[in-house]
């Protein structure tokens, strides 16, 4: 019969979750008070389960307070747990334990003194910070390890909320002597403290010298797995001073290559492959290769979920040094049982690292899975064995044969996705392999799939003297055509055309159907185009389309490696972090840039991140009971001006939010889109729209009030976005609180700010959004949203353009950069038009009828961004038709499609 302690602990606490009485609260408050220490201790857990299940009990904050003077460190946990939930939403009821933190940070006992230092560091209000420093600088140089370690992960939740209150306290030179503490496990956090802050600020303040370089790896050898992977995450930013140096770390890192935590192995593996750059000798990188493709090839034995994750990051280390498991590719053959993620991935290292040695088996294995059941696993073998084909030429031949047979297999979607391949064959080989296309014909009837078909009759096009019937065959595609997808229809017109000028007498009938088909009867803007080129061109110089239309074109290449060499650089340097997945740079999607401290920053910079603290490995870091954390770094924001602790290298003389523009009510009437229901908001309704007047953006906002208290005051602040915005005024005062149940609209002046501009990606499409966090200054909530941005809102008055500058403009910029549309129009006047334009700094440049086509005409216009991008358009109107074509042409592609966008809305 178990004992009434072991019924007590462990498993049995679940019975605190089944609560569901009426009248809990008062029956927990008496609980609370007893003189019983056990029915105390109880009491808190049932406080925090509710907690935990998100039923609201800050009621009992008082209450659960009281209990916090105890010798019991079981009761003290959770009582600190409950704290560093509640503090937030009650500041100054927190500033009740101030006393006894302090005390605790001092007691005996070094178990007390690090939960202490910890939980103030978790409890994110400003006015604590104040009695932090204290205990936490005596922690810091603390006689016992465990609490060394606990105050260095503080220093960094502490720089989240004041970095300058830890500068100025000497808390970075503290830690960096922590680096050459005799215990590892303080060296492990002083690291990942010194790590964190430097992610935070933007600053190098790990400064890894020769002194702490021997420190770090000294500690590698004995501090935790965690504690490895943040000592080897921080050498892999270090640059060693020559190969020498990189060899003899690369040494001392090795042996982490064995380690059972898959975290440790690929750390090592970043290092040593980062090193490996700086070493000439090849020697040493053969030995090297060596090393790394067992560690490599032992995570494909974990479970799929880190197998994923492996594979993404070999997929970037076969792309820079295939040599490295050039001989392990049956490792990469998938297992009837993985799931198809992983088959998938390993589909794609097969490819790269399939050579003239393997491809025999390699073109067995794939045929093989070309009979799984799993459709999508099935066309990607197949289209497999196609880039094989396209990338190992002496191979294609078997590749071709392969091919063939598994037509012969009539399975439809083996054969549509074999038809596809054998296109891009032809291609890559053009005047080679042409005998198969037989074989493709005689399976024209099962071929349903768009990209089949149009594959199909490019071939018929682009081989139409080698077959007999070509023009039957595109005949009965014909049959179809108005029904077809726009790619096939592309497809049919211009293989048509090539069959015209090959054949002209059999086709011309046929030729001319498809032009009327093309340019008469479709709505597609592009079949249109094309058809009018193809028809203008056939009319006016048929010799001319034929050097149009038959001339050679270049052979496709090898995509197996699609990552640019300066890409694939930065993803090796990011190798087990989230970028080695994504395959894209942090800057993409990472929010979390702050510089808040950059040396030649005048103006203050916030940013916000989605991660809680460093340290989880002290068992108690990590936002606690998980209250919501500061991320907008707005703690203790005094609206009167000033800040507690919070930079503000402004001049408007102490306020924090400045003195730029918006007001109550001010906005323009715009449409509203619902961007917070309520649901993480803590029952705030937020709908927001864009506007623009005299020039100056403003952020149109309504709230609706669901929650039980009253709205009387936000701030509001902008992570880094591609239109540099920030508001001209952080704070939003009501003229009268909104009171719950009620609503209230507030217009916010947005102010171009350089220090916001995120970084665009040449040629990728810049964001849209624009990611806003919003606080309640009356509870201290947060939460945030993502609104769409209308480029319109920030046209300048430098769109203007001469009409010899839109000409010597517009010939500039290749014609690759166009961007197309049809925009509905209400009518089809263009004066309107115009006139809709130029409200919208949409500068008219000239206006000229089309040549042959009377009822139609063409108006130039132009426009610029605030950030000076210029964008140049061309509208083609047609009489009675109430719709025109939109062609947008600029040097920044990344911001061509916001811009085609935005001339769409101002149309409408």
């Amino acid at each position: 019969m178990p004992s009434k302690s072991s019924k007590s602990a462990g498993g049995s606490d679940s019975r605190f979750f089944t609560t569901q009485k009426k009248g809990e609260m008062h029956e927990l408050r008496q609980e609370l008070h007893s003189s019983d220490r056990s029915v105390k201790v109880d009491a808190v857990k049932k406080v925090i389960a509710n907690m935990t299940v998100g039923k609201d009990v800050s009621m009992l904050f008082t209450d659960v307070l009281n209990c916090i003077q105890t010798d019991n460190i079981e009761l003290k946990k959770l009582v600190y747990l409950y704290l560093i939930n509640y503090a937030k939403s009650q500041p100054e009821k927190t500033l009740l334990a101030v006393n006894t933190f302090v005390k605790d940070a001092n007691d005996p006992n070094p178990l007390i003194r690090a939960l202490a230092v910890r939980t103030m560091g978790c409890i994110r209000v400003e006015r604590i910070t104040e009695y932090l420093c204290e205990p936490l600088s005596r922690s810091l140089r603390d006689e016992d390890p465990y609490v060394r370690k606990t105050a260095a992960v503080c220093v960094a939740k502490l720089y989240d909320i004041a970095p300058e209150l830890v500068e100025d306290r000497g808390f970075l030179e503290i830690l960096h002597d922590l680096i050459s503490d005799a215990n590892p496990s303080v060296v492990a956090n002083g690291v990942a403290a010194l790590s964190e802050i430097a992610e935070t600020s933007g600053k190098d303040v790990m400064k890894i010298s020769t002194s702490v370089l021997q420190k770090l790896l000294a500690a590698l050898n004995e501090c935790t797995e965690w504690g490895q992977v943040f000592i080897l995450d921080s050498l892999s930013k270090y640059t060693p001073a020559d190969a020498r140096e990189a060899e003899g770390i690369i040494e001392r890192v090795t042996p982490r290559l064995q380690h059972a935590n898959s975290a440790v192995v690929m750390s090592a593996v970043k290092v040593v492959l980062n090193y490996m750059n700086m070493i000439t000798a090849e020697d040493t990188i053969r030995t090297l290769t060596r090393k790394l493709a067992p560690p490599l090839v032992t995570l494909l034995n974990s479970e799929p979920e880190t197998q994923y994750v492996a594979l993404r990051n070999i997929n970037l280390i076969v792309q820079k040094r295939p040599a490295i498991l050039e001989n392990e590719i049956k490792v990469f053959f998938a297992k009837y049982n993985d799931p198809i993620y992983v088959k998938m991935e390993k589909l794609e290292i097969i490819i790269k690292l399939a050579s003239e040695r393997n491809v025999e088996q390699v073109l067995l294995e794939l045929k093989e899975y070309a009979t799984e059941v799993d459709v999508d696993f099935v066309r990607k073998s197949v289209s497999a064995i196609g880039r094989c084909a396209i990338k190992l030429e002496r191979a294609a031949e078997r590749c071709i044969s392969v091919l063939l047979e598994l037509i012969h297999s009539k399975v439809n979607y083996v054969v549509q996705e074999a038809v596809v391949v054998i296109k891009d064959i032809f291609r890559r080989y053009p005047n080679k392999y042409e005998s198969v296309i037989a074989t493709l014909c005689e399976n024209l009837e099962t071929l349903d799939e768009p990209e089949a078909k149009a594959s199909m009759i490019w071939i018929i096009g682009e081989y139409a003297e080698r077959i007999d019937n070509a023009d039957e065959l595109l005949d009965s595609f014909l049959e179809s055509f108005e029904e077809e997808d726009p790619s096939v229809q592309l497809s049919l017109l211009t293989a048509t055309v090539k069959c015209f000028l090959k054949a002209p007498e059999q086709t011309q009938e046929m030729v001319q159907r498809v032009l009327d088909m093309a340019t008469e009867e479709s709505d597609n803007p592009d079949l249109r185009d094309r058809g009018f080129v193809y028809w203008r061109l056939l009319s006016t110089d048929p010799e001319a389309a034929k050097a149009v239309v038959l001339s050679e074109r270049p052979v496709i290449e090898d995509d197996t490696s699609k990552l640019e060499p300066e890409l694939l650089d930065t993803l090796i340097r990011q190798i087990a972090t989230l970028s080695s997945i994504y395959h894209k740079p942090p800057e993409l999607f990472v929010t979390r840039a702050n510089i808040r401290a950059s040396a030649d920053t005048d103006e203050d910079e916030y940013a916000y991140e989605d991660e809680n603290d460093v340290g989880a490995e002290d068992g108690g870091g990590g936002g606690g009971g998980g209250g919501p954390v500061d991320l907008l770094d707005m703690g203790g924001v005094d609206l009167n001006g000033g800040s507690n602790g919070v930079a503000n290298g402004g001049d408007a003389g102490g306020d924090l939010f400045g003195l730029g523009g918006g007001g109550e009510g001010g906005g323009a009437s715009v449409q509203k889109v619902q961007v917070c229901d309520g649901s993480s908001s803590g029952g705030v309704v937020v709908s927001v729209g864009f506007a623009s007047a005299n020039n100056s953006p403003s952020m149109e906002m309504d709230f609706v009030n669901n929650s039980a208290t009253p709205i009387t005051s936000l701030a509001v602040q902008f992570n880094k976005n591609a239109f540099s915005l920030s508001p001209a005024n952080q704070a939003i005062n009501f003229a009268a609180p909104i009171m719950p149940g009620s609503t209230g609209s507030f217009s916010l002046g947005l102010s171009i700010n350089p220090a916001m501009a995120a970084p665009v990606q040449p040629g990728v499409p810049a964001p849209p959004t624009v990611q806003v966090a919003i606080k309640r200054l009356d509870n201290g909530s947060v939460f945030y949203f993502a609104a769409n941005f209308e480029l319109e809102c920030i046209f300048t008055q430098s769109g203007a353009l001469e009409r010899s500058a839109f000409i010597a403009t517009w010939k500039a910029i290749p014609d690759t950069n166009e961007l197309y549309s049809t925009v509905q129009l209400s009518g089809s006047n263009i004066d309107v038009a115009i006139q809709k334009l130029a409200a919208k700094n949409v500068f008219f440049i000239a206006r000229r009828p089309v040549p042959n086509a009377p009822d139609q005409e063409v108006v130039y216009v132009s426009c610029a961004g605030s950030n000076g991008t210029s964008f140049l358009a061309e509208l083609t109107f047609k009489v009675g038709v109430n719709a025109c074509k939109l062609c947008v042409k600029s040097e920044n592609t990344s911001y061509s499609g916001l811009a085609k966008d935005a001339i769409e809305r101002c149309l409408k």
